[in-house]
């Protein structure tokens, strides 16, 4: 990291809930009759984005943080046509394991709370070991399955 990260840092995201980040377009067909509300899905995303720009800055060129642990409840629904704000907070800092409250509400209600868990990667690194787990588990399935 270039900078040390303390907790303290926060970031506040918008975004507008348009037909297509509700629940009824993005679930089955049997959520289709569903007033259209924000989708949790889309929430999430919502919340990583935001955790992301805020950590944007202290990150080195080679260096990006991935979603490890995400615990929210979603409270309240916030309709199509809303403007959803999130606001996310480094609360905890533990080696390379950063830890964020969340806060997301629409005009109205607080719709989510919660926290969220980002660890900090090396990202030849960690795409180096991907290559290797990948060729491991391969060998490992041909080999269970009597291929090998």
């Amino acid at each position: 990291m270039r900078a040390i990260l303390r907790p303290g840092l926060r970031h506040r995201q918008r975004m507008h809930v348009d037909d297509l980040l509700t629940a009824p377009d993005t679930s089955s067909d049997s959520l289709a009759t569903l007033r259209p509300v924000f989708a949790t899905a889309f929430m999430v995303a919502l919340i990583e984005s935001a955790c992301l720009v805020a950590l944007r800055p202290f990150l080195r060129s080679n260096e990006r943080t991935v979603g490890t642990h995400i615990d929210v409840s979603h409270k309240a629904a916030a309709p199509a046509g809303s403007i959803v704000t999130v606001d996310v907070e480094l609360v905890a800092v533990e080696a390379l394991r950063l830890q964020f409250a969340v806060l997301c509400r629409d005009t109205l209600d607080v719709i989510a709370t919660g926290t969220h868990e980002r660890v900090v990667i090396d990202v030849p690194t960690f795409l180096s070991r991907g290559a290797q787990e990948r060729t491991i588990s391969m060998s490992v399935s041909t080999r269970w399955r009597g291929n090998a």
